[in-house]
């Protein structure tokens, strides 16, 4: 198959005009790639654990470029044109938010924080405005950017209930979107511990990419855990 694009920890090759596979590799990085490792089987993990959530957002009538999940590491999806924002929404403060605003760690945020950021690796992923993103030329108008918003919202609601009924608290999340061949704005990419924070819900335990960058240990086990709550009934 041909490759249309390695990122950092997963690989996209062209199925048909309409159609990709996204491959979930066993790479690990945190800080824009200056920290690296192999863990193998974490990408069978983040595979599943994204399929499970795709496919409870499409459930939920969240549109999302997700089509089906092949066994162990990859996902056949919609081809679509990535629009470079990045999306966050944060439900309780620490990481990123804590350091740049003098929010203390744990604050619960009702309603959430939405952030968005310029999806760039040269520049550290900046936070951006609505008049950047619009001066930049990398959204096509402010309702665009509020339809991202109003997704990312729903998303959010959705898996904070589902998650917090298996005993995990959704922390915080980042978000990536598309445009499908028909010009549908779609959530796009993975959802998983690479891309979310989840804590336990009794301990406060971190269960995921956070143990990498903070050098916790267990990565794997919690990821496992992870999903082995997810997928109970």
């Amino acid at each position: 198959m041909k490759l249309i694009y390695a990122g950092k920890a997963k690989s996209l090759y062209e199925l048909d005009e309409e159609r990709a596979l996204m491959e979930f590799r066993d790479d690990l990085t945190a800080g824009d790639g200056a920290k690296k490792a192999r863990k193998a089987g974490k990408g069978a993990l983040n595979a599943e654990i994204s399929a499970t959530f795709m496919e409870l957002l499409r459930e939920k009538g969240i549109p999302t470029h997700f089509l089906d999940y092949e066994a162990p590491n990859k996902h056949v999806v919609k081809r679509v044109k990535i629009v470079p924002i990045e999306v966050i929404v944060r439900n309780i403060a620490t990481g990123s938010l804590v350091r740049r605003y003098p929010f203390k760690e744990g604050t619960e945020f009702s309603p959430p924080i939405v952030e968005f950021c310029l999806k760039s690796d040269e520049y550290h992923d900046p936070m951006v405005n609505e008049d950047i993103a619009l001066a930049l030329g990398v959204v096509s108008s402010r309702e665009e950017l509020a339809k991202m918003r109003e997704i990312a919202l729903k998303v959010n609601e959705v898996l904070r209930e589902f998650l917090l009924e298996k005993g995990i608290i959704l922390v915080d999340f980042k978000l990536e979107f598309g445009h499908d061949s028909e010009g549908n704005l779609v959530v796009a990419d993975e959802i998983s511990p690479d891309t979310c924070r989840f804590w336990d819900a009794k301990t406060k335990e971190i269960m995921d990419k956070d143990r990498f960058r903070r050098d916790l240990g267990d990565v794997l086990k919690y990821y496992e855990e992870v999903k082995r709550r997810i997928s109970q009934n």
